[in-house]
């Protein structure tokens, strides 16, 4: 699952995720969340109520094992939280202490700078280039920004998971650190990525080497 402004091509086929998954024997479930890729892209944002719907409509049942950047991991762990049962393994990067703490002042600022406004925050200014970039629609990426029903998690919401957890996160990365997410996962290890921050991740050999050590790795 790729994060907010991606798409499974761009997040996953590009860099070269697929082909290596599919050269290990893998079968490539390729999902683009509501609002990005090929996805419809409603402006309301009660739309975007709960993202795990186009998940579990392309996956089943499961159990499988998933893999998710940023957004796209937040929406797999919300998914885990509910139905534990449906994932065999699951990684998980561009995620950390964020999932339990919100910049409110960071958070208006991102958003007026993808709904067009200008600003002198080099990260609201990365969110709205990767809101511009072609095929993405910026009011349709404004309105998931806005759905403001994730009420975050707690260590009881994460503590459910219970099969093997990678968590992936650069020693640069915004959402970190990784200790209060390590904390709340049972069953779960932390790679740290040297010189990578959030927007690098997917394509930094660090994370890519990890996950596939970890997807083929006996669970246990």
């Amino acid at each position: 699952m790729h994060g907010w402004g991606g798409s499974y091509a761009r997040t996953w086929q590009q860099p070269g995720w697929q082909a290596l998954l599919e050269d290990a024997g893998r079968e490539v479930i390729g999902v683009d969340l509501l609002g990005h890729g090929s996805a419809p892209k409603p402006h309301d944002p009660v739309a975007y109520a709960d993202l795990t719907e186009r998940i579990t409509a392309a996956a089943g049942d499961g159990p499988i094992d998933a893999v998710g950047f940023s957004l796209g991991a937040i929406t797999l762990l919300e998914l885990a939280c509910r139905s534990p049962e449906r994932f065999h393994k699951l990684a998980v990067m561009g995620v950390g202490e964020n999932l339990f703490r919100r910049d409110e002042e960071r958070a208006k600022a991102i958003l007026a700078a993808v709904e067009g406004e200008a600003s002198d925050d080099l990260t609201a200014q990365l969110f709205a280039q990767y809101s511009r970039q072609p095929g993405n629609d910026p009011v349709a990426l404004a309105a998931i920004m806005k759905r403001g029903n994730h009420r975050g998690f707690t260590k009881a919401d994460l503590g459910r998971i219970t099969c093997p957890v990678l968590v992936v996160l650069g020693d640069k990365d915004f959402a970190g650190p990784a200790d209060p997410l390590m904390e709340a996962l049972p069953n779960a290890r932390h790679v740290p990525v040297r010189n990578c921050d959030h927007f690098a991740t997917t394509e930094a050999f660090g994370a890519i080497d990890a996950v596939l050590e970890f997807l083929e790795a006996p669970a246990g």
